[in-house]
């Protein structure tokens, strides 16, 4: 069954990690305690375990959530829709081209339940998404994906960043329309200002804060990036290299 569990502060939500695909993506599963109703955050696939964990916990969903096109993590988003009635929210418009190959890239990756998709509903920065009274923020992230978003609730402190950010790294940029310092600024520009004590959950691998990785991580952390005042000459020319090995 799911093996992390978060209590958002001031809130009657609780969040399961609920891993799937060969990939071992964090799909998150969110819920009001009261009402019993839930939301999926990147459903990539193995649709009969997330419906095993709505089971489990007495859940109802009411939202599917995509923070971008892979099929990794929206491969079950359309069966969920067809077995469930909750929309699809997410990603970008400009991440569609994704949803649109979910099927031919999961024959690629001999992972072949993932189905094409298209949204109810895209995502723009600034956009704002509900559930159960709970408000989550939305912001437009490129450089992984060119439609990647991050959906976020900063009283909560707690951030669902997808294939941005990791736990000591960051998402690739090498796929089409990918773009490295594109993806820099996404952090840098949408994710640091939010706040330090931010928890975020990646699309793979352990969950973070914000304040770690711009202490530590080798690709963004502040002396690297010059962010929050350090100075990007304070890195040696040997730091600054490493940081950009995946470009």
């Amino acid at each position: 069954m799911p093996d992390t569990t978060q209590s958002p502060p001031d809130s009657r939500l609780e969040i399961r990690i609920v891993p799937v695909t060969p990939l071992q993506q964090n799909c998150s599963l969110i819920w009001d305690t009261a009402t019993k109703h839930a939301a999926f955050v990147d459903p990539g696939g193995e649709i009969d375990k997330l419906m095993g964990a709505l089971d489990h916990f007495g859940l109802t969903l009411k939202k599917i959530w995509l923070t971008h096109g892979h099929m990794d993590h929206a491969g079950a988003a359309a069966e969920l829709r067809e077995r469930t009635g909750a929309p699809i929210e997410g990603p970008h418009k400009d991440d569609q081209f994704w949803l649109d190959q979910i099927e031919a890239a999961g024959a690629k990756y001999g992972i072949p339940d993932g189905r094409n998709v298209t949204p109810d509903r895209y995502l723009e920065d600034g956009d704002t998404l509900e559930l159960e009274g709970v408000t989550f923020d939305v912001a437009h992230t490129p450089g992984h994906t060119p439609g990647h978003v991050v959906i976020y609730n900063a009283p909560a402190k707690i951030a669902f960043v997808g294939d941005v950010l990791f736990a000591g790294s960051i998402g690739r940029t090498d796929f089409p329309r990918g773009n490295h310092q594109q993806l820099i600024d996404s952090i840098t520009g949408k994710l640091w200002p939010l706040g330090e004590d931010i928890n975020f959950v990646p699309g793979h691998g352990p969950i973070s804060t914000f304040g770690q990785e711009r202490q530590t991580n080798p690709f963004v952390a502040d002396a690297l990036t010059g962010y929050g005042g350090a100075a990007k000459t304070d890195a040696s020319s040997i730091d600054r290299k490493l940081a950009k090995r995946w470009t």
